[in-house]
Parts: C-alpha cells; sequence; structure tokens
C-alpha cells in the first residue's frame, strides 16, 4: 500500500510560513488529539508546471478582484492576463465559459455569506440598540452614534417598538 501524502496549495505570499502544517498545531494549540494530520504546503515556486500556474492565476486573479472588485469583468480580465503569460492556456481557452461560470458562482457564494454577515450584525445592533432604548439612558442621536448602521428613521420604529411592549 502507498504511503498517504496530503498536500495544501497555497497561493498567497510565502514569506516565513512552514513547508508542513499540523491539523493538531493550526487548530487545537498542539493539543493531542486522536488524529493528527500533516500536510505540506505547495507554494508559487520556479517549476513550470500545473500546479504553479494555478497559484499563478489565483494570484492575478486576488490582483484583479482588488482592481475590479468581485466582477464578471475580474474573471475576464484575469483570463485574458493568463492566456496572455501562458498561464493555464490551453485549459482556459478550451474551457473559459466553465471557467468563468464556476469563478461567478463562487462570486455568488460569497456574497451571500457577506449579505449573511451583515444581517447578523444589523440585527445584533438592532438588539443594543433597543435596549439602550429601554434603558432610557441615551437620546436616540446618541445610540446612532454607538450603533451607525442605523439610520435615526431606524431608531424611531425601535423606540416605538419598543414603548409598545412597555
Amino acid at each position: 500500500m502507498p504511503k498517504p501524502e496530503l498536500y495544501v496549495i497555497y497561493t498567497g505570499n510565502k514569506g516565513k510560513k512552514p513547508d508542513t502544517i499540523s491539523l493538531s498545531q493550526e487548530f487545537f494549540d498542539g493539543a493531542d488529539i486522536d488524529i493528527e494530520i500533516k500536510a505540506k504546503v505547495i507554494y508559487e515556486s520556479n517549476k513550470d508546471n500545473i500546479i504553479n500556474e494555478y497559484i499563478v492565476f489565483c494570484k492575478v486573479f486576488n490582483e484583479q478582484i482588488k482592481e475590479h472588485g468581485m466582477t464578471k469583468q475580474a474573471v475576464a480580465e484575469t483570463i485574458r492576463i493568463c492566456k496572455g503569460r501562458n498561464i493555464l492556456k490551453q485549459y482556459l481557452s478550451s474551457k473559459e465559459v466553465e471557467v468563468v461560470t464556476i469563478m461567478m458562482s463562487l462570486f455568488d457564494d460569497e456574497q451571500i455569506m457577506r449579505t449573511y454577515a451583515k444581517d447578523i450584525e444589523k440585527e445584533t445592533e438592532r438588539k443594543a440598540a433597543k435596549k439602550m432604548i429601554k434603558m432610557g439612558k441615551l437620546s436616540l442621536e446618541e445610540i446612532g452614534l454607538c450603533v451607525p448602521t442605523l439610520s435615526f428613521d431606524e431608531l424611531k420604529e425601535l423606540e416605538a417598538e419598543v414603548m409598545q411592549l412597555v
């Protein structure tokens, strides 16, 4: 039976990052856990192989997101730049529609998660604002400074809700 090996492809800059990572070290402060996993980390290198091309593709993509945001234009520019640099050129030429579709679905998932996080944040701030209104020690303007994502009109609505409950 072949010896199993695990790898992690890291698409950021190596810096002083390790060549191997450990499950117990990364997530459990080095505790003795029942299942220990170690993985070799693959970083960008000078080697001419598909893994290195993928890492470069990801770096170009990250640059394009910084420039264009999470848009179809960022995806299109990434593909254009990589084809021009002969990075995954054959694959991108033959599967461009599929790559765009997959990458845009990643945007959708990330957008959903960001929206969900914003909803949670807003609900948390609404609860905090209600508590402050119930305490009666701050004006709505002062509460607005503490919870800036809520408009003054939203604070007035919350105040009306709180007063109905009293």
